[in-house]
């Protein structure tokens, strides 16, 4: 890529460490009494994998190994130990992925080689898993190994990345719209227009995540970011970059965006659901809100390289993970969308806490916002490397 993608570990709270997109509500889940929150994750009971790259229905060199290569804070110790144990395998978890570029640029001559990269299962992005299936770089998964794969929600059944559901299982989604501090607006945002609001002139932000920041801004003028190409979004970089030149815009944004949000440096900026309603419990201020013209859903996925060794044992996890009891205790530890039907009713059962997360609409969209959500397009190379550029000169990468 001309520009590396920035993770999605975005998170950070204004005092301490650093957190993560992918951590959950700290608090929320401490007071649910469900995972133990403990320090990023984390390798547990991680064996080493053998360099055999012909097995692959449980083999190499350990036929107990599996790894799972993630992203940081994305699970919950409780999970990897409980698995683990319930599983029997030498379970190896590791937080990998930094940005989808990063990964891809990190392993892609293995990748194209059909070799291990050593993780079985790795956790790309709807976009970048789109692009791995695309290019013949990661295998079928073994749905008839996986019978909780029915469990997967019906909306994130065949998606578009994936249109046959043939390569991927979502992990989690999220959904992009508007992060605001209404004691800086002065005033409830609906509409994706107030970002380019004068009124707001130096107090917005937007994301070096451009899928997020074109997107968006694509809805407002009328275009589909589903069908998104270089000509059809060039109106919205074209805008982007004039507010971007007008001083609109103060800053692109990684991890500290929820920084900026909650110390009033931006009014509103584009943001994510999970981040917001982990920021909101510190900070009623802050608020997420879909845009009047619609907002962006994403997943994450999991996937197996061409070259994983450990096929079957991957089959396990994933089949542990999509038990709606499993995903809902991780569900109280990230905070986002759960690609797991029935996780709302575990939780519904729960406790006062857990009954709480049950009726957030962030964790839970009801059907109205769920269907002015979209997707954005999957593209070839030429194009994604033709955006890539684009974007780049106007953030002035």
């Amino acid at each position: 890529m001309t520009t590396a993608r920035p993770p999605r570990t975005r998170m950070s709270r204004l005092a301490g460490p650093p957190l993560t997109r992918r951590a959950m509500l700290g608090r929320m889940g401490a007071v649910a009494g469900a995972g133990l929150l403990g320090p990023g994750l984390l390798a547990a009971c991680g064996g080493d994998d053998s360099d055999d790259t012909t097995d692959t229905t449980g083999g190499g060199g350990d036929s107990k190994a599996l790894w799972f290569e993630n992203w940081p804070g994305y699970i919950d110790e409780e999970t990897v130990g409980l698995f683990a144990q319930a599983s029997g395998l030498d379970f190896k978890y590791t937080e990998g992925f930094n940005d989808n570029a990063s990964w891809f640029a990190k392993n892609q001559a293995l990748l194209a080689d059909k070799k291990s990269i050593g993780p079985d299962i790795v956790a790309p992005s709807s976009w970048m898993a789109a692009r791995l299936i695309g290019l013949g770089w990661v295998r079928a998964l073994p749905l008839d190994k996986i019978p909780n794969a029915a469990n997967l929600v019906p909306t994130l059944q065949k998606p578009t990345w994936d249109p046959d559901g043939t390569f991927t299982l979502p992990y989690q989604s999220g959904m992009t719209g508007i992060a605001y501090n209404i004691s800086i607006t002065g005033r409830e945002l609906t509409s994706f227009a107030d970002i380019y609001d004068p009124a707001f002139k130096g107090k917005v932000g937007m994301l070096t995540e451009w899928r997020d920041t074109v997107g968006l801004t694509m809805l407002l003028l009328g275009e589909d970011p589903a069908e998104a190409t270089i000509d059809s979004a060039a109106e919205a970089l074209d805008k982007i970059e004039q507010a971007a030149n007008d001083g609109q815009i103060r800053q692109f944004t990684g991890n500290d965006y929820m920084d900026d949000l909650a110390s009033g440096n931006f009014a509103a900026c584009v943001g994510w659901s999970g981040d917001i309603s982990q920021l909101a419990l510190d900070n009623p201020d802050v608020r997420f809100v879909i845009p009047d013209e619609g907002g962006l859903q994403w997943s994450d996925t999991m996937a197996l390289p061409a070259g994983s060794e450990h096929v079957d044992n991957a089959a396990v996890w994933m089949d542990y993970i999509y038990d709606p009891e499993n995903a809902a205790r991780l569900t109280t530890f990230i905070g986002y969308n759960s690609p797991v039907d029935g996780v709302q009713d575990v939780l519904a059962a729960g406790d006062d806490a857990q009954k709480a997360l049950s009726e957030s609409p962030l964790l839970f969209p009801d059907e109205e916002t769920l269907s002015r959500l979209y997707v954005f397009a999957n593209l070839d190379e030429e194009a994604e490397t033709a955006f890539e550029e684009r974007f780049a000169t106007i953030i002035g990468a």
